[in-house]
This record gives structure tokens, C-alpha cells and sequence, in this order.
């Protein structure tokens, strides 16, 4: 089911009335268009089974937590899912945020955990090449271009020689890739389409990052020493 106009009515219309009396009254509206976004999820699900293995898709709730905010805004104003691979050996996800104006599709690993950025680190220590040449792929440069630069250090993660080749890599917090849809791209009739395919360029990148992910620097598996 194409996303339509209407649905970004509604989410225009939110962002005008962006309180809990006003969602009451519109609220079957939300639920109508929730319900339809989910057969497009459900569809971009089957599509990356045809060349991933995703284990299922979550979609996120529209109320915001707003205890430690000094936005009390009560609701989200766009709507968003991710579709989480299969398997301890299968790391990262893929996500999608529907918001007029401000509509992208991501993969990857957004603020990994402490163990995990100093693994990928040690790994763009010893060898990045591997994660260079992924990004220069053309598929995966005309998608993505680069990694995601948002939040970098400004100065040397701790234990690292600044003078490092590579160290532009490791002064990354995230490691991910986004591409962004224009109203016109998300309300076509292939867009689905169009956000499996992405999903496909990035997948090089996500199977290096859960190989470097679920192994130590040696090469030998994390998950067999779990087991």
C-alpha cells in the first residue's frame, strides 16, 4: 500500500497541533494510517528476505517520553520502523522515517555500546581497508556517498595516534549510512522498491561490520567462545 498525500496531511496537521486533545480527536485517522503503513512495512519486509534474512520489523510509537525533555511536545511527528536482522551473527538493522520534509532511510549501528565502538575502532587500527573499499563501491557510493559524520571527535579517541592513517574512521561515535527521500520519491509508487535497493547497497557494509562485530582481531568468533 503506496503512502499517500493524506498521510502526510495528517502529519502536516500534527505538526500544527502537536497536543494530546487534538490527537484525540483525530486519533482514528492515525490508527487508519498506521495500519496502512504497516502493509508497506510488511511488504519491504518480504523484499530484503529475498536477499537478507530479517527476523522481524518493530515500528516505533508516536508519544514521545518527555520526562527528561524540555520539549513537552507529547508526540512524534513522524513515523519510523526498523527491520532487525536474524542472528547473533547478522549485526545492525535498517530504519525508516516517514516525515514531510525530512523523510531517510539508515543502516547501521547508531551509539554503539563501549565494547563495541572499541572493537570497530581496533579494527580501523589494524586494517581498514576492507571498510574503505566498501565505501568506494559505486553501488554504495551513489547511495550513501560516506558514513554518517554526526557527533565525530573533534580530538583522538584514547589509546589512538592521532597521526594514524585512518584515524578519520576511528573518531567516528556511529557507524552508519543514510540516505535521504524527497516528498516526491516517498509518495511514488516505487518507492518500496526503491528503499529495498538501498537496503541491498548497504549490505556489504553491514555484513563487514558484524564480521568485525562477532570476532576478535585474531579472527577468532566471539560467538564460539560464548557457546
Amino acid at each position: 500500500m503506496p503512502i499517500t498525500n493524506a498521510d502526510f496531511s495528517l502529519l502536516r496537521a500534527l505538526n500544527a497541533n502537536n497536543n494530546r486533545p487534538w490527537m484525540q480527536e483525530n486519533k482514528a485517522a492515525f490508527v487508519a494510517m498506521d495500519t496502512q503503513f504497516k502493509k508497506t512495512y510488511a511488504a519491504i519486509f518480504e523484499g530484503l528476505n529475498e536477499n537478507d534474512v530479517i527476523e522481524k520489523f518493530k515500528t516505533y510509537r508516536i508519544y514521545r517520553d518527555i520526562r527528561f525533555s524540555k520539549n513537552k511536545t507529547p508526540f512524534h511527528l513522524h513515523r519510523s520502523v526498523s527491520f532487525m536482522r536474524q542472528g547473533a551473527q547478522r549485526r545492525g538493522s535498517y530504519y525508516l522515517r516517514i516525515e514531510p520534509g525530512n523523510s531517510y532511510m539508515a543502516a547501521g549501528f547508531f551509539g554503539p555500546n563501549p565494547r563495541d565502538l572499541l572493537r570497530i575502532r581496533k579494527e580501523m587500527e589494524y586494517n581498514a581497508q576492507e571498510l574503505r573499499d566498501i565505501i568506494r563501491e559505486p553501488l554504495f557510493a551513489n547511495s550513501f556517498k560516506e558514513l554518517v559524520q554526526i557527533d565525530r571527535l573533534k580530538t583522538t579517541p584514547k589509546g589512538f595516534d592521532k597521526h594514524h592513517p585512518d584515524i578519520d574512521l576511528m573518531r567516528l561515535k556511529h557507524y552508519y549510512v543514510q540516505h535521504a527521500f524527497s516528498d516526491q520519491e516517498l509518495l511514488g509508487i516505487d518507492f518500496t522498491d526503491q528503499f529495498i535497493h538501498l537496503c541491498q547497497a548497504a549490505r556489504p557494509f553491514l555484513d563487514l561490520m558484524s564480521a568485525i562485530l562477532t570476532t576478535d582481531l585474531n579472527g577468532v568468533s566471539l560467538l564460539d567462545l560464548e557457546n
